[in-house]
């Protein structure tokens, strides 16, 4: 009787007894190490769950755990009755990249263009947004569990009365579990995790503070700044904003207020200087100015936090990380297999709203 083609396969895979890599991992680099170097084609056959458990001495549980991450990476596939086929062999030799977004912002997206642009054709990417809610970011570590080469996580997450927190403990003992070589943390550096990882972050309290000292000439100007901060905003911002804009207007005596939004009757005032987060906030701003007789950076100021084309293009003073270059650094530290912990450049943008 002639022996099954897929079982020939069984030959190309080795299993180290006295490895400390994990035997289901083990399966995993084999099959792949065997698709990279031509030993298995694509739609070819390979063998089942219990005929390879059974060659090598392995638990069901292992080799089925193998094959879902195969699976999961779209490497195999199974069809029902007939078995399991390698489906995908072109990006073999690609980095396999998880990046999860808090939110689909302009700018979050600047970061995430910037990243895709710079590893080009050696990684392929996907890409979750799970809108700052802890339910839906464990949902998706736990359903791609092992099944990328690298975790690019921006941690930034919504408590139920809507402040911003930078983790929670179930947040925390998910990162726990993914390898602290595939990790890489974005923006948000305020979580500690055990072991050594990677991270590209903002100092969101001194980087408002060093960028509102770097326009003080400018900032002097006027008499009084008006800091709307979002106290309670879907998509909330690290409260150390608001420690770095208070830590400045008292080293330098400078009147100021927090207000909660820009409201449709804001009252204004010549020698007022507004600092806005949210996008609407900005928008709504700028238009009572200019229903006004005053003159948006002459007898109001505006600076809004967080760089965008479209501030650019209208003039609109800004401070701002350096969203572009957030992107382009993870992408490099990833494909210079890289393990650093490195502070993203932030600026004072300069322009004719101030």
């Amino acid at each position: 009787m002639s022996r099954n083609p897929s079982m020939d396969i069984l030959k190309h895979i080795t299993i180290n007894e006295d490895s400390r890599v994990p035997k289901y991992r083990q399966v995993v680099e084999s099959i792949i190490e065997n698709i990279s170097n031509g030993k298995l084609k694509i739609d070819q056959k390979i063998p089942s769950i219990n005929a390879l458990s059974e060659e090598f001495y392995l638990s069901r549980d292992t080799v089925e755990k193998a094959y879902n991450i195969l699976k999961d990476r779209k490497i195999i596939t199974s069809v029902k009755g007939k078995g399991f086929y390698i489906t995908r062999t072109k990006l073999i030799s690609k980095v396999n990249i998880l990046f999860l977004l808090n939110k689909l912002s302009s700018y979050k997206m600047q970061t995430y263009n910037s990243f895709i642009d710079t590893i080009k054709g050696n990684s392929h990417t996907d890409l979750h947004v799970y809108h700052c809610d802890e339910t839906l970011f464990l949902n998706l570590l736990r359903k791609n569990a092992q099944a990328y080469d690298y975790y690019v996580i921006m941690p930034h997450f919504t408590t139920p009365g809507l402040r911003h927190v930078s983790f929670t403990d179930a947040v925390i003992a998910a990162l726990e579990e993914i390898p602290k070589q595939k990790l890489l943390i974005m923006d948000n550096n305020l979580i500690k995790l055990s072991g050594n990882y990677a991270e590209v972050y903002q100092d969101f309290e001194a980087d408002i503070y060093q960028a509102l000292r770097e326009g003080l000439e400018h900032i002097r100007k006027y008499q009084k700044i008006i800091f709307c901060y979002p106290e309670n905003a879907v998509y909330p911002y690290p409260k150390r904003i608001l420690h770095g804009f208070r830590r400045f207007c008292v080293e330098f005596k400078i009147e100021f207020e927090v207000i909660n939004e820009i409201y449709e009757d804001t009252v204004l005032r010549a020698g007022d200087l507004f600092i806005t987060i949210v996008e609407a906030d900005l928008v709504n701003l700028v238009k009572q100015i200019r229903d006004t007789e005053m003159h948006l950076g002459q007898d109001i100021g505006v600076i809004s936090y967080n760089e965008t084309p479209l501030k650019d293009l209208l003039g609109i003073t800004t401070i701002s990380t350096d969203f572009s270059q957030m992107g382009r650094t993870a992408a490099e530290m990833i494909l210079d297999k890289r393990v650093e912990k490195i502070k993203n450049p932030f600026h004072f943008i300069y322009r004719e709203s101030l």
